[in-house]
């Protein structure tokens, strides 16, 4: 008889893995284990063809208790997002930028699992499932047994979908699970990993790594990379990486636009009460944060700055403005709104003299 630990993320991937331990007779308890990290997405809207808009509002501890059935846990590793930060974007061992992903999975995954025998040690837990797959972000069987060894958990971690193409674990060892029950699913395998998830009962759309994970966005790398080498990494800094539109200048201004209006009720979430918020009223433009150590800034030079971010303001307005545009800015501390009068830039070489470059 034994007592495993889920890795639970909310994909599909990790419903089945989970279920297909629920249904081991000599595994007599799972307790589901969900990190949750500032590099993470939530599952919030999940379309649903029972909904009468499409989208049902569930979280991922609605979807473990909906289908799992399970003790679940959740932890924030919001204290380890530093360090987290810093493995993921280490130089890769080839040197070359278009490993980086991959790389950084193995990092991230070696950092998870920790964390994970740390909770399996802690509830006397005798292994750890995962709904991991051979060859899911560039990942192969190599790779996958090398970050178990590194993150000490060698012989403890079961993969259940992509079991037959690894070595036998302890739980596979001692007959607390059964191997011919488990899967030898690679990545390309999705279809079937959709079949097997409608065999358990289990009627959901996928949460997959690339809505789960922001390092999955072709920029966030490189921004994450570049504001790392800031003093100040915070999660409000971590969160503005995301938005499509974000400049900066050196040595520390950052200018943030939210352009439609989700992307500005988002934005709207993120600024601090040092923060300048600067917008075009009476047009469908968009809004600007722009954060900068304004403490340090002359009068001309604050001023320099508000008038660059009115500019980029303006150029990304829907329709191209002849002539002059209306900003509108005031500081997030202070009740006062002043108006400033700018053209909008005509070209990225025009962004490029003023030292603003779009990252």
């Amino acid at each position: 008889m034994a007592k495993a630990i889920a890795l639970f993320s909310g994909s599909l991937a990790s419903i089945v893995a989970t279920k297909l331990i629920l249904q081991q007779p000599t595994v007599t308890e799972v307790r589901i284990l969900h990190l949750r990290s500032p590099l993470f997405r939530e599952y919030e809207a999940i379309p649903s063809p029972n909904s009468d808009t499409g989208f049902s509002h569930r979280t991922v501890k609605d979807i473990a208790r909906e289908f799992c059935d399970a003790p679940f846990r959740s932890q924030n590793v919001k204290k380890d997002f530093r360090e987290l930060a810093q493995i993921v974007h280490q130089p890769s061992p080839n040197g070359r930028n278009g490993s980086l992903l991959k790389h950084a999975c193995l990092n991230c995954r070696q950092l998870l699992l920790k964390k994970a025998l740390r909770c399996m040690k802690r509830i006397g837990a005798d292994f750890i499932v995962t709904g991991e797959v051979v060859g899911e972000r560039g990942l192969g069987v190599a790779e996958i047994e090398k970050l178990t060894e590194l993150a000490g958990a060698k012989g403890l971690v079961l993969r259940p979908l992509s079991a037959k193409l690894l070595p036998e674990t302890m739980a596979e060892q001692k007959g607390w699970v059964d191997r011919s029950t488990l899967k030898g699913f690679r990545a390309s395998d999705k279809e079937k990993i959709r079949a097997l998830a409608r065999e358990l009962g289990v009627e959901i759309a996928d949460f997959p790594a690339q809505r789960r994970c922001k390092l999955t966005v072709p920029y966030f790398g490189p921004r994450l990379e570049d504001l790392l080498k800031e003093e100040k990494l915070t999660v409000n800094a971590l969160e503005l990486l995301e938005f499509p539109l974000y400049y900066k200048r050196p040595p520390d201004v950052t200018i943030v636009l939210g352009r439609d209006d989700e992307e500005k009720r988002r934005l709207q979430n993120f600024f601090l009460p040092e923060d300048l918020r600067l917008y075009l009223p009476g047009q469908r433009g968009p809004m600007a944060l722009v954060r900068a150590n304004w403490k340090h800034k002359s009068p001309s030079e604050i001023a320099q700055i508000i008038q660059m971010a009115a500019r980029i303001a303006a150029s990304h307005l829907s329709e191209k403005p002849f002539g002059a545009v209306q900003a509108h800015w005031r500081f997030e501390s202070s009740p006062e709104t002043f108006r400033i009068s700018v053209k909008p830039f005509q070209s990225p070489h025009e962004l490029e003299e003023h030292q603003l470059k779009l990252v």
